[in-house]
């Protein structure tokens, strides 16, 4: 009897050496990607950090810090718009050579987004059973892609800063009832008022002692500056604070807020004010109360995201990289859609839907409104809809997550604060 052949080996899905193979390949690809995104941005030349160091110059000099001005081509005349305790912590940078204090900031927010990323992404990781190192790998190197980051990394920028105080203290001081709860956010908002509205986050949530902390901070902070520089604190508080004219056009592009939309189609003249803050009351009432539900929950990586997307939308002011908060919404999504139960036929759809949100989300952030375009040299009306679309992306972008952004109940992400690192 003729011997029977041997059977072909089993193929199996277990190739480790080809996966790896696999994902070195797109981690090159992601990487050579980069640079490319970069390019556009490098025209800014850390523009803003120019700015902060010659006004520390100016003002170390014996001059009154919100008198510095500084010409610009698209948007008139340039100011130091800080509060008085950013420039405490500013001033000591002016004694460095420039190139040393780019340097350091560009380092200190590569390192931010590196521990964020890792805050943000070590729950799904854990709980989804993702390879750790590239899924953390992946996801650094697409933050780095985002518009907001390339945009605060080439203007050189402190955005970053406000993000580790944030969202160190609402992910973990807040959660475990930390003696230290609210202190992040009280010292981001001393140093840039945007993140003030984290402190309405915290009474929205109850968080009543966090958010005392959290106003104490601040006011401790304002107070100390006050007392090195009286008659600059006095300055800003009293005057320079409502002045939106010092910060640049309202109408540019890069002004992402409902105030910038209403600009582009009434430029060159004002929006009507009580129009504008019919629609900040709406924005800011459903955001913050979809934020609250979130937190109840136990969800609170949702609950701050929505509320820096209303910080951005309320804000008369929002550049493009001060948006960081799209980034915690596509963890969101992205969580979201891997946890749906695929093997029913809603379950399917949802996370077809979650997964197109998340990617679609995740292109717009990282093409960007204003690094591949030279709109809104204003003032430039906006009366297409196809312009009004491309020039709008993010105040669009930011509502319709406000409204789709999921909440994800606590039983289902079950073991989440315990995988936080602490």
């Amino acid at each position: 009897m003729p011997a029977e052949p041997a059977a072909p080996p089993a193929v199996t899905d277990d190739d480790p050496g080809g996966r790896t193979v696999r994902r070195l390949v797109a981690l090159l690809a992601l990487a050579a990607v980069l640079p490319a995104l970069y390019l556009p941005g490098l025209v800014h030349d850390f523009f803003d950090l120019k700015i902060y160091m010659r006004a520390m110059d100016w003002w170390a000099a014996g001059n009154p810090l919100y008198d510095y001005v500084q010409p610009d081509r698209v948007q008139g005349e340039l100011y130091f718009t800080y509060p008085p305790f950013s420039a405490l912590l500013l001033r000591p940078f002016a004694l460095l050579p420039l190139g040393a204090t780019v340097a350091i900031f560009t380092v200190l927010t590569g390192l931010a987004v590196v521990v964020t990323t890792r805050w943000l992404l070590a729950p799904v990781i854990a709980r989804h059973g993702l390879p750790r190192v590239f899924s953390l790998t992946v996801a650094v190197l697409l933050v780095l892609a985002v518009e907001s980051t390339r945009e605060t990394i080439t203007f050189g920028q402190i955005n970053m800063l406000l993000v580790v105080l944030i969202l160190a203290d609402l992910l973990f001081a807040v959660p475990r009832a930390s003696r230290w709860a609210g202190v992040g956010v009280g010292l981001a908002t001393a140093l840039k008022l945007f993140p003030g509205i984290f402190i309405v986050y915290l009474l929205a949530t109850r968080r009543w002692r966090a958010a005392a902390v959290a106003s104490a901070t601040a006011a401790t902070a304002t107070l100390l500056a006050a007392a090195v520089a009286p008659r600059d604190s006095w300055r800003f508080w009293t005057h320079e604070l409502w002045a939106t004219d010092r910060v640049g056009r309202t109408d540019y592009t890069g002004n992402q807020s409902l105030f910038g939309l209403l600009s582009r189609i009434t430029a060159p003249e004002k929006p009507h004010q009580l129009l504008w803050l019919l629609l900040v009351a709406v924005v800011a009432g459903y955001g913050l109360w979809r934020a609250a539900r979130a937190a109840r929950a136990g969800d609170m990586l949702t609950g701050l995201a929505l509320t820096g997307l209303v910080g951005s939308l309320v804000s008369p002011i929002t550049w493009t990289h001060h948006i960081y908060w799209f980034i915690p919404a596509v963890v969101v999504l992205t969580d979201a859609a891997l946890s749906a139960d695929a093997t029913t036929g809603e379950g399917a759809r949802r996370r077809r839907r979650l997964a197109a949100l998340a990617v679609g989300t995740s292109a717009l952030i990282v093409y960007g409104v204003v690094t591949f375009h030279d709109w809104g040299i204003a003032p430039v009306r906006t009366d297409s809809p196809g312009e009004f679309l491309v020039r709008n992306t993010y105040v669009l972008l930011s509502l319709l997550l406000l409204v789709t952004l999921p909440v994800r109940r606590e039983g289902r992400r079950s073991g989440e604060m315990d995988s936080l690192p602490k």
